[in-house]
């Protein structure tokens, strides 16, 4: 009988739009009755219910919360999780013959039509809308988004809104009981302050949820409704005050309180218990710094198309939120990591640093830290110094010194080169009239002299000593005889391009890591000889879900083999050989198999140790975030250094975070390389036959001073590397810039590495 009278009702309205009972209202806005009745019967009768804009939730790889992100902040209520007391306050103040009428309140749009037009236009208006009406044009709301000129137009003051409204209204009512409807109103309307919907409103002016509201504090949420800036209680307490007390006032006179019960709560103050919305990945810092992880994950989703065909449907998902995305990161790791990062960096030091981890054969990013915390101010940062500049990280990446050079070793074993390789060479080379092929036109670098660290490193060297003490003529030779196209390829297969999306520019510094990368590139890389040849995209994202149980698909690491296992069972023991006798001894880990390699650019603009066991890898930069910083005579974490070395500052991070994050973790050891593969160390006071130390081995004539065995040259490749693609996002504020290309750099020294190449 109810919904027939609430049927009636609203026919009643529609019949007076048509006979002209509304007439001087309809005409005033420039339509005619019969125009009216001709869009109110060509709408449609049912109105979908939107999906409301709720907040996501970002969790570890545990489920625990690491952040909530939102667009509208809205928890979604059941109507007997809001306490009676808010419903008829809003029942009292809005709509007081809710219960009563139908879809409209004929009585109360006639009396308010009337009013507005006795007043000639000037004054307040007085609405004549129904709770159901009001529901109906906060989903035109709700559907327009953060768009002004669609928002302006939902709640525009014109005769086909409430017509639209009008029709709608009757179709719900047909369908929904007044109290879903009452609930839905309550979930749906705007209580300022970010708070969408009754329960957001109770968390954020009362601390408590909806259930729990008193007859004060309902009070004054219903008051908000009609004006939520004018009767803000945080900015206009004073008027909250009053408009909370005009809504007991009604209460009272459609006495759902007593007058004894209204004059009570108006005696009392607000009592706001205020506390702030957290929203966005900043709030993830105080989790041992994972806000940097967080903006990763958020970049993902806005970015990857497994998550929509186009940006903007990307950005649409984001927006209307609803979804628990699990992560990748592991809680001990980011407190290892970021324990770390912080120590062996402070924050306001001259310099910063970027800790990230990857595990080998999963891709599962593990942890992901830096010496700078997530914000705008002093010594703080939104760049991730550890991805893409695309995924929120710099310019284009820091160039990699020395770390490169296991890449190098790799592709020259995968093209049937030996570790028994042998160059003997000075203190430096000179490679300036050397040309070097790439997977197109060969290159050369007119300036091209490069240098070992100290002066004492000359003699000859084979690829494990050469790793070991990290020397660079010995790889410069190295690359010129295996080639820059199937070091590149290697690279690429590898996941390492440089910092802007770009492919390696292949130049005769290649090997000494001249290109500027990103840490997470480099960490993936050595994961691959962790894993035994098998590389893995890196993966921050393991599930997403609605909040109805529905899962979306998420980006797969897409394992591959990238080179054979004996190739990287080699590497694994040439690299441990770094930190058992070589350049990162300060890294090494003494209860487990580790392995890594140091790396130095030239000027000493950047520092790094990039290691890893059978379940992790590590990669550790530490440099000046625009690469302008000399790492000379520097105090950083309160010591001095007179210069920077890989393994002296980044390594020892290196070893904290590693030893934090596997404390209590297996310990597999490496596979063995094959039998032979790695040969006695040669003589390092070998001279070549001519007497000249500065001069390569260049093996071509009997008696020429090797003792390699002759090797089949190496065949370019059909595919070259590919451009890795760029995606979209971006920085959310302007990046702060690498050194520009084109500048110019003394020659590689050492475990420095990098240099002067074309076109950079």
């Amino acid at each position: 009988m109810g919904r027939f009278a609430a049927f009636v009702g609203a026919s009643i309205l529609a019949g007076a739009l048509v006979a002209g009972v509304a007439l001087p209202f309809v005409g005033g806005l420039g339509l005619s009755a019969k125009a009216a009745s001709e869009n109110f019967d060509d709408l449609p009768g049912d109105l979908d219910q939107p999906f409301l804009s709720q907040p996501s939730y970002i969790l570890d790889s545990e489920g625990n919360q690491l952040a909530m992100v939102y667009d509208r902040y809205r928890i979604l209520r059941t109507f007997d999780q809001i306490a009676p007391i808010m419903r008829q306050a809003i029942v009292a103040i809005e709509d007081s013959r809710y219960y009563e009428h139908g879809p409209i309140d004929l009585k109360g749009t006639l009396r308010a039509l009337l009013r507005n037009q006795q007043s000639g236009g000037t004054g307040s208006k007085q609405g004549g809308s129904s709770l159901t009406q009001q529901y109906v044009k906060n989903i035109f709301v709700e559907e327009a988004g953060n768009d002004p000129a669609k928002v302006a137009k939902a709640q525009a003051q014109e005769v086909s809104r409430k017509i639209k409204e009008l029709k709608y209204a009757i179709g719900l009512e047909q369908r929904l009981s007044k109290d879903e409807i009452l609930t839905r109103y309550l979930n749906i309307t705007f209580f300022g302050r970010q708070a969408y919907g009754v329960e957001a409103a109770s968390q954020r002016y009362f601390s408590k949820h909806a259930a729990d509201l008193t007859l004060p504090e309902a009070a004054t949420l219903a008051g908000v409704v009609q004006a939520p800036s004018a009767y803000d209680p945080i900015g206009y307490p004073n008027a909250a005050r009053d408009r909370r007390n005009i809504v007991l006032q009604r209460m009272a006179e459609v006495k759902v309180i007593t007058q004894a019960e209204a004059d009570a709560a108006k005696a009392t103050e607000l009592n706001l218990k205020t506390q702030p919305l957290p929203n966005g990945c900043i709030t993830a810092d105080q989790i041992d710094g994972a806000a940097f992880f967080c903006d990763y994950v958020e970049r993902v989703v806005k970015n990857d198309p497994a998550f929509g065909a186009n940006k903007d449907e990307r950005d649409k998902m984001w927006r209307e939120g609803g979804l628990r995305i699990t992560t990748t990161l592991d809680r001990k790791a980011q407190k290892a990591a970021y324990t770390a990062a912080t120590k062996g960096v402070l924050q306001k030091d001259p310099v910063a640093d970027a800790v990230v981890m990857v595990e080998p054969g999963t891709g599962k990013i593990k942890a992901m830290a830096q010496s700078r915390p997530y914000g705008f101010g002093d010594y703080e940062t939104t760049l991730n110094y550890s991805v893409d500049h695309n995924m929120g990280g710099s310019t284009y990446g820091f160039q990699t010194g020395s770390t490169f050079k296991p890449i190098t070793a790799a592709a020259a074993l995968e093209n049937g080169m030996k570790v028994d390789q042998e160059y003997s060479t000075g203190y430096d080379i000179d490679m300036r009239k050397e040309k070097f092929r790439t997977c197109g036109e060969s290159t050369r670098d007119a300036k091209y002299q490069p240098q070992n660290e100290s002066r004492s490193e000359t003699g000859t060297w084979n690829m494990q000593t050469a790793l070991e003490k990290s020397i660079n003529t010995y790889f410069v030779l190295l690359s010129k005889d295996v080639g820059l196209c199937p070091i590149a390829t290697l690279a690429d297969q590898m996941g390492v391009h440089q910092g802007n999306g770009e492919a390696l520019k292949q130049v005769p510094s290649m090997t000494l890591g001249a290109n500027t990368i990103a840490p997470m590139n480099m960490a993936a890389a050595y994961a691959t000889f962790a894993s035994r040849g098998v590389y893995c995209t890196p993966i921050a994202v393991t599930e997403v879900a609605k909040l109805d149980g529905t899962k979306l698909s998420v980006p797969q690491a897409g394992c591959k083999q990238v080179m054979k296992q004996s190739t990287a069972d080699t590497i694994n023991t040439l690299l441990k050989g770094v930190v058992e006798d070589g350049t990162g001894t300060q890294a090494g880990l003494k209860d487990r198999d580790n392995a890594g390699k140091t790396g130095t650019t030239n000027e000493r603009k950047a520092a790094w140790f990039v290691g890893y066991t059978p379940n992790l890898s590590t990669a550790v930069w530490i440099g000046g975030a625009k690469n302008d910083v000399e790492m000379v005579d520097i105090k950083i974490a309160g010591t001095t250094y007179e210069k920077v070395y890989g393994g002296q500052v980044p390594g020892p991070i290196w070893k904290s975070a590693m030893s934090g994050a596997l404390k209590g973790v297996d310990a597999p050891d490496f596979a063995a390389p094959p039998p032979g593969a790695i040969p006695p160390k040669p003589d390092p006071n070998k001279k070549p036959d001519d007497g000249k130390p500065n001069q390569r081995d260049q093996n071509r004539p009997p008696g020429g001073g090797s003792t390699r065995p002759p090797w089949t040259p190496w065949t370019p490749p059909v595919t070259p590397p590919t451009t890795p693609p760029t995606g979209g996002g971006g920085a959310t504020k302007p990046p702060e810039t690498q050194r520009p290309p084109g500048h110019t750099r003394p020659p590689s020294t050492g475990d420095v590495g990098g240099g002067d190449f074309e076109g950079f």
